[in-house]
């Protein structure tokens, strides 16, 4: 049974966690939880956002079949990841690309999360209303 050889790279960002598999293909196409990228994020600027790193012209980049799955946060957190799931696997699949890639800010990962909630508060930061009487 011969299977075909594909590259894997994780993305994450906030709780949104993308498992990504390029396949060297005749044309690009990206699934993400076996949707097409266009059913899957509806809003277009997500979608820019992950077929960002696909249009850099110095990298080289070729025809893929691309296979995502996404759990976790929401749609622009999850767009993100996808899009650091994608770099990662091109730079993996080949080395050259990570010059092109880094300085654009494609392979960094966003540490920004949410600030958990304190005792006491009503938020992370937020006080109750102090009132003088």
């Amino acid at each position: 049974m011969a299977t075909a050889q594909y590259t894997e790279g994780i993305g994450r960002r906030k709780t949104a966690t993308a498992r990504v598999r390029l396949t060297p293909a005749k044309e690009t196409t990206i699934t993400v939880n076996g949707k097409t990228l266009s059913d899957y994020f509806e809003n277009e600027a997500f979608e820019k956002t992950v077929q960002s790193v696909l249009n850099v012209e110095d990298a080289g980049v070729q025809d893929y079949e691309i296979s995502v799955h996404v759990k976790g946060s929401g749609l622009s957190a999850q767009s993100e990841a996808v899009r650091l799931g994608i770099a990662r696997a091109l730079v993996k699949e080949k080395q050259e690309r990570r010059t092109v890639l880094k300085p654009l800010g494609f392979l960094k990962r966003d540490p920004r999360s949410v600030e958990r909630k304190k005792f006491g508060l009503r938020k992370a930061r937020r006080r109750p209303q102090w009132s003088k009487r």
